[in-house]
């Protein structure tokens, strides 16, 4: 057996681990009754990932003794809704868990951001476990304590900051990921290089490919990834300062996920992300903060590894220039009515933007949506 690496988020008396190596859902049981002994489960997890994964982290709590209900919720953005909260939250309760009992979420970031709200919320807060089976869930999602569901009115505006007790990213789960969700998963591991990391991101341009292909690299890959989150969330658990740096790319690509309605098959998370970034790189530029050459390379590495990286390849079409902005405006990151954006100085350089004249964004949204 691979000894997994392991990154400690330091939050003092509520630290936990990120363990990060092939198999870890048949380790689960172990890893789960010395931290937590005693303690039954709640798995949530959606209909896909309960056909490929369930079975391994099934047989790995039951070798460890613990008994477990399983609640399965719809895949798709969707679910991250007040309705399949419900539904998460009752299965919790007719299984007669108690506070001291946990919730594990087995799934990409909707099953995280769910499971986690809910455990969150139930008897006031009940310990929690995050299994992430995709990319994008175990080097961003996972990690930080974020939880929460989508409103009508915009992305992840209902929810709590609720750390785990533990992250499991059984790099193994990701052999069965399809290329696009891995890819989407990619783009946020390429967005930690250019916050503040730009050698990283230099190695991300040589290495890509095997990061795609598995083994040495793909686990270091996230292993990078997730040292630089967990650093940012040791400092600053609840956003209040530098850890909305990890938003580049997101208010952008927040805005374009709830134009498409959350529509999974126009677009997924992370290749929102991808075209917030190349558009949070090109604006910069636009702004003579960085130069055009930034974004280029930006643009060209997503386009490499076969991610979206303009608004015209958002399947289906857009709505107009005004819309996109009131769907920026709607955005957690928006302050009294003050535009803030993760912008950049260059690769590696990104900073926080308050007071971003909204006359500007328009301007830009108008010039690449049509080209």
């Amino acid at each position: 057996m691979v000894e997994p690496v392991r990154i400690e988020v330091g939050l003092g008396a509520r630290a936990y681990d990120i363990l990060i190596g092939p198999r870890l859902l048949e380790q689960a049981g172990a890893e789960i009754a010395s931290r937590l002994p005693g303690a039954r489960v709640a798995i949530v997890t959606d209909e896909n990932v309960a056909a490929a994964q369930l079975p391994a982290l099934q047989g790995g709590l039951e070798k460890a003794g613990l008994a477990a209900c399983v609640i399965v919720v719809p895949a798709g953005e969707q679910t991250k809704s007040f309705s399949q909260l419900e539904h998460v939250v009752d299965g919790i309760l007719a299984a007669k868990l108690e506070r001291r009992d946990a919730v594990i979420a087995l799934g990409g970031g909707v099953v995280g951001d769910l499971a986690g709200f809910a455990a969150g919320i139930v008897r006031r807060g009940m310990d929690f476990i995050q299994a992430p089976t995709s990319l994008l869930a175990q080097v961003d999602s996972s990690v930080g304590g974020k939880t929460g569901i989508n409103s009508p009115r915009g992305k992840n505006l209902v929810g709590v900051f609720y750390q785990p007790r533990l992250v499991l990213a059984d790099t193994a789960a990701l052999d069965t990921l399809p290329p696009r969700e891995f890819r989407a998963g990619y783009a946020e591991i390429a967005k930690y290089g250019l916050i503040n990391r730009p050698e990283f991101f230099a190695w991300l341009e040589a290495n890509w490919q095997d990061v795609f292909c598995g083994g040495a690299a793909r686990i270091e890959a996230i292993a990078q990834s997730c040292r630089a989150k967990a650093e940012v969330v040791a400092r600053d658990e609840f956003e209040t300062g530098d850890r909305a740096l990890l938003n580049l790319g997101h208010t952008f690509g927040h805005a374009l996920e709830a134009a498409v309605g959350y529509d999974g098959a126009r677009l997924v998370h992370g290749e929102a992300v991808a075209i917030g970034m190349a558009l949070a790189h090109r604006f910069s530029a636009r702004m003579n903060l960085a130069s055009p050459d930034d974004a280029t390379r930006v643009e060209k590495h997503l386009r490499d590894v076969g991610l979206p990286w303009r608004l015209a390849d958002v399947p289906g079409g857009l709505p107009d220039a005004e819309a996109l902005l009131a769907f920026i405006a709607q955005d957690k990151k928006v302050s009294r009515g003050a535009l803030t954006f993760i912008l950049t100085h260059g690769i590696g350089k990104a900073f926080i933007a308050k007071d971003v004249p909204a006359s500007e964004v328009l301007s830009f949204l108008r010039e690449n949506r049509t080209g």
